[in-house]
């Protein structure tokens, strides 16, 4: 048996540092799921924590998107997806995930359409070269997912994708765009192009159309 460092406790697989566990892995279904340390949400949806913006979570969402973190220029706006030329809410217009186009303040109107949105990152801004690895919280999101149970957590860039897959399904490499075989409980994956504008050499908004096709199938 391997031992533990020095220092650090000994802990199974599924548990964090401090014993708490993280869920059951990917791929194992768990039908009742039952919660611990759920965080406390608004009325509106909206989670109340220390984060730079709120998530918008609900139970069982058909949809949740996920991101890596926020922009400089949504941290500023305390809005999601709010930089200018970013894709993101044009693209949901475009492929009938909302029936009108959002501007980015009205983003927790979305929660109306069974819609959510979080980040892996929830406390620091900037590109992903701004970004510090210790503060991907692939622990928290997978709290989020147990509690939440979305029908589908959509990664709307591969390097969030990437991170959560390696560290909680083995994931080698990075993921193709589309449906992934993994999941947590109900909650299934996907991973699309990234509408930020310094991702605009891989855009492709054929991804973003079989995510509507896939959650019309959920309604």
């Amino acid at each position: 048996m391997r031992q533990a460092k020095p220092g650090r406790t000994a802990r199974r697989s599924g548990q964090n540092v401090d014993g708490r566990t993280l869920g059951f892995k990917c791929g194992e279904y768990k039908a009742n799921v039952e919660v611990h340390h759920a965080p406390n949400h608004t009325d509106s949806g909206m989670t109340e924590t220390p984060y730079l913006i709120p998530d918008l979570l609900a139970p069982k969402l058909k949809l949740v998107f996920c991101g890596s973190a926020l922009g400089f220029e949504s941290a500023r706006q305390k809005a999601y997806y709010a930089k200018p030329g970013n894709k993101f809410w044009p693209t949901l217009h475009a492929v009938g995930l909302t029936p009108r186009l959002f501007r980015p303040a009205e983003y927790p109107d979305l929660l109306q359409l069974g819609i959510g949105l979080t980040d892996l990152n929830k406390r620091q801004s900037g590109n992903d070269t701004d970004l510090s690895a210790e503060h991907d919280d692939v622990a928290g999101l997978v709290a989020k997912i147990e509690t939440y149970q979305p029908a589908l957590l959509a990664f709307t860039a591969k390097r969030p994708a990437q991170v959560f897959l390696r560290a909680r399904c083995d994931l080698k490499g990075p993921p193709a765009y589309g449906l992934q075989a993994h999941r947590i409980g109900r909650t299934q994956f996907f991973v699309l192009p990234s509408t930020s504008g310094s991702g605009v050499r891989y855009w492709d908004i054929a991804p973003w159309q079989e995510l509507k096709r896939l959650t019309d199938r959920l309604q």
